[in-house]
């Protein structure tokens, strides 16, 4: 009976660590790089060698090569209205709609005592902290409109409250169960001007 290589069952289980990928998954990838006679392999190992580059923005935490980021470097952007999201995903989401021009502050996952995210673990302090330096006028609450979601914006309401801001969250325009990163720039477009005041 011929044994699979080491380096090829490496690989699959390697893979099979990605969200969404599971064992039989994995497999058919490792074997179509086996299979594939372009560079893909070399191509796609010299991107993730490149991600050790990245590192968070010092002020919006969203994945950078530059710190600060883009966006807040950007002399343009509106510093008074913040765009609070989940993750970086959701920044790309929003920007790819082109009908923002305010700044952002990735809170890197929402309030799920039973995942073991509480407050401490998300960038709420830093995002607190950016506020009360001031010059910020508007927050808006872009969570997902999922149960853990609406509980982190909840939560951030209420820590909002003392500060002399706006809070405004993004309209309905997205499903509810739907993530930002999957929503299509029109709907994203209509949550954003769609926005309500809470």
């Amino acid at each position: 009976m011929q044994k699979t290589p080491a380096s090829v069952m490496r690989l699959i289980e390697e893979l099979a660590e990605l969200p969404g990928i599971g064992r039989k998954t994995a497999a058919r990838l490792t074997f179509f790089l086996l299979r594939d006679k372009s560079d893909l392999a070399e191509r796609l190992a010299e991107a993730l060698r490149e991600l050790e580059r990245t590192r968070f923005c010092s002020i919006c935490y969203n994945i950078t090569e530059d710190d600060p980021c883009p966006v807040c470097a950007d002399a343009a952007r509106d510093r008074g209205t913040i765009c609070v999201v989940e993750e970086p995903l959701d920044v790309l989401a929003v920007e790819q709609a082109g009908v923002y021009e305010g700044v952002y502050h990735v809170l890197h996952g929402l309030l799920a005592p039973s995942e073991g995210m509480f407050v401490e673990n998300l960038r709420i302090a830093e995002l607190m902290a950016r506020i009360r330096s001031g010059g910020v006028k508007e927050v808006i609450l872009a969570t997902n409109p999922t149960s853990e979601g609406d509980w982190t914006a909840s939560y951030l309401l209420t820590q909002l409250r003392s500060l002399d801001v706006r809070v405004t969250r993004l309209g309905r325009g997205l499903p509810v169960g739907g993530d930002l990163e999957y929503a299509d720039v029109v709907t994203l477009t209509r949550a954003l001007e769609g926005r309500e005041e809470i």
